[in-house]
């Protein structure tokens, strides 16, 4: 059975698309820790990022180095933070995050609550 992630890239779940091209998707979590928490995933469905191939890997962290690059320039932060975190999914994900201090990256504090306009207007300003 398909993941929640490959649900997302094939369009049957909607989401905040920020970037996509051929072999990685980008999108808003919505459950974001700050404004712009964006996820990145690889198209191809492997549950452990370092499981994917050194191709596909590197691949996806320029990509998502693109995508941090458009973060940073849109969203008011010192840093976009990169976190490898979770196993709820079992899709290789990373994590941006705009950060202005370490503190932004603290997965237990409570997570923001957006309206989907803003989680729009977010994704807007990011897929530019």
């Amino acid at each position: 059975m398909a993941t929640i992630f490959s649900r997302i890239i094939a369009g049957e779940i909607p989401s905040y698309k920020v970037a996509e091209d051929d072999r990685y998707y980008a999108f808003l979590d919505i459950n974001p820790l700050t404004k712009g928490h964006t996820l990145i995933v690889p198209k191809q469905e492997v549950d452990y990022l370092f499981d994917l191939d050194d191709e596909t890997l590197a691949g996806m962290m320029i990509f998502a180095k693109r995508v941090a690059a458009k973060i940073q320039r849109e969203i008011a932060c010192k840093k976009v933070a990169v976190v490898v975190l979770g196993l709820e999914v079992p899709h290789a994900h990373i994590h941006l995050i705009p950060i202005q201090s370490e503190n932004d990256v603290d997965f237990h504090r409570e997570k923001l609550k957006l309206t989907p306009e803003e989680f729009q207007e977010i994704a807007n300003k990011l897929a530019k």
